[in-house]
């Protein structure tokens, strides 16, 4: 059991266990120096133990007796060497460090010179090969495990080895060489390369015939082009372990005579370059790509300085060979793919490239994607001298049975399956691309429709039975972009390129954009759009130019597919954005600015930003980001290349502008901050138009840069001041014309989604029409128009307050024009732009002016024009004309706002006299026929609630006027006489006037006298109605004792005398009744003007030719009222001609001139006193037979009158028992019996005036034929009582045959009771017979 401790390797690091450690090894060493043979007996059978300390105890022993009695051993060197079978097996790492140290030290005793040292080195390097750890903590006692790793102990035993042991060159050189090209020995590449560079140098010291390679001898020693190929793939990823693309270059370098003798004198020029460029990198900063072109270019050298076909063509056969071996390593097998097309491109044998080509074709592992490229990459190169070849390779290939086999319709039952097919398909489509990419311009562009594009699209399109069906496979789609992409770019980068007619570019285009539309738009998981729009860059420079259709659908279908993309595709985060997002929003930037280019023109970039429109108006924020940065770019872009030979208008700046300026406010700062360096740059290019060089700084425009900065805060404050600046600066440098452009755009921007935009938009408006809007005179009906339809698209609450003091700022600066526009808006009103007229009201001097053009807009225009129906002989209607309607309706808004009371005050008189007389010639007015549908068909919401009906939006206006001037009293008492429902009428408009006229003089007295001026100016209108409104007005005032008070009496009655002159009855009877109304306002003063009035009066008995003029009438009842307060003087001058000028109106047919004319004869009668008496008494006996026998008139108010006009007529008769009888039967309210009154009455007569008998019966005589039954009985019975009571003597004075004759006729009357009165009195006759 001791014997097998002695063995186990000791634990523990104390001084006294290492001391005694070392005590055991010297003893050791004393047995191998006097007993070796019993010693390796002891030792090496312990190596094929299982246990694991015990075996590396041992190796340990076994090292330091190889190093403590080297010549001891020699001689058991095989034996030692065999031994070590089972410990190169062994895995424990522990067991493998213990064997590596053997075999270091069988390196420096000869022992890998003996047979069998082979497979040591061998071990060495395999360890060399293992994985690289990954680096760990440092252990309990500090030691680095890492770096004791058996990877890194073979690496250093390895060097070690090669650098100091003089005696293992031999066994190591060309040795190490086998293991250079096996894939297994990947991993230890780069200590391979750096032993064998020692190694190398050191035996050109030693002369050229030790250096250069016996390959005959050494069959499994690598060919140089093994070495070649293998050294410059593995250089491709340089940084990989440990560094083996220098240490790879520096072996190549070194090797050069054993690989070419020609190439020493190049490689040392070229070789140090490369290194260099190593040296300066790291991995993270070496572009592979870069790199990769370098080792090519180095190919290209070397086989240029070779410039042996045998040679290349070898050593393509070696790379070709080599293929399987970097399966699992893409990225060198790509690479080495590169440099098989570069030495075929070297080679001069057409028969070799083809055989290659269709050997890589037929051997390819198409389902790699990295395999693909490499192909492709491969056939690109190689076309680069070798189009033709390549092409027909690529067309064999296709034609083959291979490839056909592979696409029929049953290729399910055929050795590939439809997933290879497709990464077939895609891997030529690529390898054409790549052909195009490379070849020489000039040749391209003659094959390129006619081969490589035909070819592409029969590899993409397959048919099924002659049906062409298209793929749905994504990478294969993605594969026809990307050739597509480089086939363009080939096209576009040739000399001839400006003569070539592309004649497909318009079908490929259109391919693209299916390509593009067909991606899914909630992801971005593909580079398939990036591609497409790529290719779409390249092909627009081509001939022929694409429609401005197609060319708007390209510009569409790529700013949806990459703007709509959620906030998702730009990084998880928001700030560190996906590479395939940036790169695809670069595509898009490239395409836009590319077909910008087509166009430089101010129209050009207008038409690039109208795509990016809705986009920048976007609900969703970061579609307005991505929006507004394209913008920037587009402008940017435009700036950089603007060439103005020429001083031209930048005409659509204002637009550009107004798209981008209401962003400023936008909810996302980054959106903020870039719509104001959009406003920046064109109002750069705004200068750089007018002339301006390209490194002018304007102090105005560089204040946006600063304002940008205020931008950063979100707060809605700074954010609308900052905006308010930012619209100064630009009404600062925008030119005038395109002051309009700018405003309609921003317009827009009131209904944004957004709604900081939507409040900065009104900020900018405002300001703009505040600085600049003195030179929009003839803009302001479009911009009023504009204004009001985004009020009625909009239903945010701070755009109305916003657009009404648009409009209250341009009406500041063109009152009139504003008003004419407002005006011009459809009837009627909507509630918005009600709202715009009484924003109008909001500035004293505004409003007056405002007021005082609505009136005469009011009265400028005939109030109606006449419309005659269609049929003959009917009246003609009168229809509203309009502006006197809009001017009226525009009235009352701007009457209703509160804050025009004080202007209105100022302008009463004007107002109240001009809305009166519009109610009056509105009066049975109709709305035109459309405004009638109309408002029957509105219910919108928006619509005024108010009547559109022109006498009552009149009466509107006028009710609104009282209530802002502060007269609420007057307007209640009109409402409850329902004065303002007469006012509305034909029929009681005048009555409606009157009463308005009456509360005034009650309840705003003090503001007649001004009224009454501007009524008076009136007289000389050329309307009637308007007349008849004033005088009506005029006449009801004098009813009221208040015109004494504002001593307007004298006023009133000359204008309203002035007026009997007029040519309108209606006037003149409204004269005569305010002339009348002295009596009941004025009495006092009646007297004074006794003369003037009843010569007014008198006159207007005898007015006109009419029998029945209502100016007489008037006149009757004016001089009924009048006649108990003028002088009797001044009464008898008229009286005879007045009696005798009514008399003929007691038979009236009308009631009302009956009662009149009846009454102002009792009035008559009443008022004649003195010397007048004995000439009246004529009048009295003549109108005596007509009073009583209308007092069985049918009207009750002609017999009450006459019951008054007798009684007033029988004091002249001097008879006291007719007066007693009058006043017994005729007492007012008293039934009368008819027959006995009038028995009575006849009695009298005849017994106090005989004589009256004649004229009495010759005047009844003519009521026999009265048109009244009652009447025309009555008149036979007031001649049969007088008959009756008459003496036979008074016979003479009766003409008794006419008298008979007419009773006669009475039998005969169809009413009963005629004929019954007329059969008495024929029976009384018989008393004069």
């Amino acid at each position: 059991m001791g014997s097998f401790l002695i063995c186990v390797p000791v634990e523990s690091s104390s001084p006294l266990v290492m001391n005694s450690q070392k005590e055991v090894l010297r003893c050791f060493t004393v047995l191998a120096c006097c007993s070796p043979d019993r010693l390796l007996a002891f030792l090496l059978p312990r190596l094929d133990t299982s246990n694991e300390r015990l075996r590396v105890g041992t190796l340990q022993i076994l090292r330091h007796i190889i190093n403590s009695a080297a010549a001891q051993m020699e001689a058991k060197q095989p034996f030692i060497l065999s031994s070590m079978r089972l410990p190169l097996l062994d895995t424990n790492d522990k067991v493998k460090r213990a064997v590596v140290q053997v075999i270091s030290a069988m390196a420096h005793h000869g022992y890998l010179e003996q047979p069998g040292g082979e497979v040591m080195v061998e071990y060495i390097v395999q360890q060399c090969a293992l994985p690289a750890e990954e680096p760990e903590k440092p252990g309990p006692d500090g030691e680095d495990l890492a770096a004791d790793s058996v990877r890194a102990v073979s690496i250093r035993t390895l060097y070690l080895v090669s650098t100091t042991v003089d005696r293992m060159n031999s066994v190591l050189w060309p040795y190490l060489l086998e293991f250079l090209t096996p894939v297994r020995f990947t991993a230890a590449l780069t200590p391979l390369c750096r032993s064998l560079v020692h190694l190398a140098l050191k035996r050109q010291e030693a002369g050229a015939d030790d250096f250069l390679i016996q390959y005959n001898a050494n069959a499994n020693l690598p060919s140089p082009f093994a070495m070649t190929t293998r050294l410059l793939v593995v250089s491709s990823n340089p940084y990989l372990g440990d560094g083996r693309g220098a240490a790879s270059l520096r072996l190549l370098k070194v090797m050069h005579q054993n690989i070419h003798p020609f190439l020493g004198q190049r490689w040392e020029t070229t070789m140090p370059m490369l290194l260099e460029y190593l040296d300066e990198h790291t991995e993270e900063s070496l572009s592979l790509k870069e790199w990769e072109e370098k080792l090519l270019m180095f190919l290209r050298d070397t086989l240029a300085v070779v410039s042996d076909n045998i040679w290349i063509c070898q050593l393509s056969q070696e790379m070709c060979k080599q293929l399987p071996s970097y399966s699992g390593t893409p990225q060198e097998k790509n690479f080495l793919y590169k440099c098989i097309g570069t030495t075929l491109g070297a080679a001069s044998s057409k028969e070799v490239v083809r055989k290659h080509l269709r050997e890589l074709l037929e051997t390819a592992r198409y389902q790699e994607e990295a395999e693909q490229e490499g192909l492709a990459c491969c056939f690109g190169i190689c076309a680069i001298t070798h189009l033709e070849d390549t092409l027909a390779q690529l067309e064999d290939f296709v034609r083959s049975d291979v490839f056909r086999k592979s696409t029929g319709i049953f290729s399910i039952f055929k050795d590939r399956s439809e997933h290879e097919v497709e990464r077939m398909k895609s891997c030529l489509i690529l390898c054409y691309g790549h052909v195009a990419a490379q070849a020489p311009r000039e040749l391209v562009l003659a094959r390129v429709e006619s081969d490589i594009l035909r070819s592409m699209f029969q590899c993409f399109n397959t048919k099924v039975l002659g049906i062409k069906v298209e793929t749905k496979d994504p990478a294969l789609k993605l594969c026809l972009v990307q050739s597509l992409c480089m086939v363009s770019q080939a096209m576009c980068s040739s000399a001839q390129a400006s003569s070539f007619h592309f004649l497909r570019k318009t079908e490929l285009v259109t391919q693209m954009m299916e390509f593009i539309r067909a991606e899914p738009p909630d992801c971005l998981r593909t580079p398939i759009r990036k591609k497409a729009m790529l290719a779409c860059t390249y092909l627009v420079n081509l001939e022929p130019a694409l429609e401005e259709q197609t060319q708007a659908d390209v510009v569409h279908s790529c700013l949806h597919s990459v703007m709509a993309l959620p906030p998702e595709a730009e990084g998880g985060d928001g700030v560190g954005r996906e590479p395939l997002y940036l790169d695809t929003v670069c595509a898009l930037e490239d395409l836009l600015t590319r077909l910008l280019r087509q166009n430089m023109t101010p129209q050009g970039l207008q038409i690039m930003v109208e795509h990016l429109s809705p986009w920048i108006k976007s609900p969703r924020g970061h579609e307005r980001a991505r929006a507004l940065g394209l913008g920037a770019c587009l402008l940017e872009f435009f700036q950089e290349h603007l060439l103005v030979s020429t001083l031209v208008p930048f005409h659509n700046l204002g637009l550009l502008v107004g798209l981008f300026a209401p962003r400023c406010a936008d909810t996302w700062t980054t959106t903020r901050q870039k719509a104001v360096g959009c406003v920046y740059s064109l109002l750069y290019l705004q200068l750089g138009y007018e002339g301006f060089s390209r490194d002018h700084r304007d102090d105005v425009a560089e204040r946006l840069l600063t304002l940008q900065d205020g931008l950063v805060n979100a707060d809605p404050t700074i954010l609308f001041h900052t905006c308010h600046s930012i619209a100064q600066v630009i009404a600062k440098r925008l030119p005038s014309d395109q002051l309009i452009s700018l405003l309609l755009t921003v317009f827009e921007s009131l209904g944004d989604p957004d709604k900081n935009c939507s409040r900065a938009a009104t900020v900018m408006i405002n300001c703009l029409l505040k600085e600049r809007g003195n030179v929009l005179l003839e803009k302001v009906p479009e911009i009023v128009s504009v204004l009001r339809a985004k009020l009625r698209d909009t239903q945010e609450e701070h755009v109305l307050p916003a657009a009404q003091h648009s409009v209250y700022l341009l009406a500041s600066q063109h009152c009139e024009a504003v008003v004419s526009s407002l005006l011009g808006s459809p009837l009627p009103f909507d509630s918005h732009t009600c709202a715009l007229w009484r924003a109008l009201a909001v500035e004293p001097g505004l409003t007056a002016q405002v007021l005082e053009l609505l009136l005469e807009k009011m009265s400028k225009d005939v109030p109606f024009k006449e419309s005659r129906a269609f049929l003959l002989g009917s009246t003609a209607d009168r229809v509203a004309t309009l502006l006197p309607l809009a001017a009226t309706c525009a009235l009352y808004e701007v009457l209703s706002a509160p804050s025009s009371g004080t202007v209105v005050l100022e302008l009463y008189p004007q107002l109240f006299a001009a809305l009166l007389l519009r109610v009056s010639c509105t009066v049975g007015v109709q709305l035109p026929r459309n405004l009638q549908a109309k408002e029957r068909r509105s219910t919108s919401p928006a619509r005024a609630a108010r009547n559109l009906d022109p006498c009552s939006s009149a009466v509107d206006a006028l009710q609104a006027l009282l209530l802002r001037s502060g007269s609420q009293d007057m307007l209640r008492c009109v409402e409850l006489e329902r004065g303002w429902e007469l006012l509305k009428t034909s029929a009681g408009h005048e009555d409606g006037v009157a009463q308005l006229a009456s509360s005034m003089a009650k309840y705003a007295g003090p503001r007649l006298p001004p009224v009454t001026k501007a009524l008076a100016c009136t007289q000389n209108s050329v309307y009637e109605i308007q007349r008849v409104t004033s005088t009506a007005f005029l006449a009801e005032l004098l009813s009221s004792n208040v015109v004494n008070d504002l001593m307007l009496l004298e006023p009133l009655l000359d204008n309203l005398t002035a007026r009997l002159k007029d040519s309108s009855a209606s006037v003149r009877r409204l004269v005569l009744r305010g002339l009348a109304n002295m009596a009941s306002g004025s009495p006092d003063k009646v007297r004074a003007h006794g003369p003037q009035l009843l010569t007014a009066m008198v006159s207007g008995l005898d007015d006109g030719d009419e029998p029945h003029s209502p100016v007489a009438l008037e006149a009757m009842v004016g001089l009924s009222r009048l006649l108990d307060l003028v002088e009797p003087w001044d009464l008898r001058l008229v009286l005879l001609h007045t009696t005798i000028r009514i008399r003929p109106f007691f038979d009236s047919e009308k009631v009302e001139f009956r009662t009149a004319s009846i009454r102002l004869f009792g009035h008559l009668n009443k008022a004649c006193h003195g010397d007048c008496e004995d000439v009246f008494l004529e009048q009295v006996v003549g109108g005596l037979v007509p009073l009583l026998l209308h007092l069985r008139d049918p009207q009750v108010p002609v017999a009450s009158a006459c019951k008054f006009a007798l009684c007033m007529c029988v004091p002249h008769l001097e008879c006291a028992e007719l007066a007693a009888a009058f006043y017994k039967y005729l007492q007012e309210g008293r039934s009368v019996h008819f027959g006995e009154f009038l028995n009575s009455t006849c009695k009298h007569l005849m017994h106090h005036f005989p004589d009256l008998l004649g004229r009495l019966v010759s005047t009844n005589l003519f009521y026999f034929k009265s048109s009244w039954d009652d009447v025309r009985a009555a008149a036979p019975m007031f001649t049969g009582f007088l008959v009756l009571h008459a003496e036979p003597e008074q016979k003479t004075q009766v003409d008794l045959e006419q008298l008979i004759v007419a009773l006669q006729l009475l039998l005969k009357d169809p009413v009963p009771g005629v004929r019954e009165k007329a059969a008495e009195t024929l029976g009384r006759l018989v008393k004069f017979a």
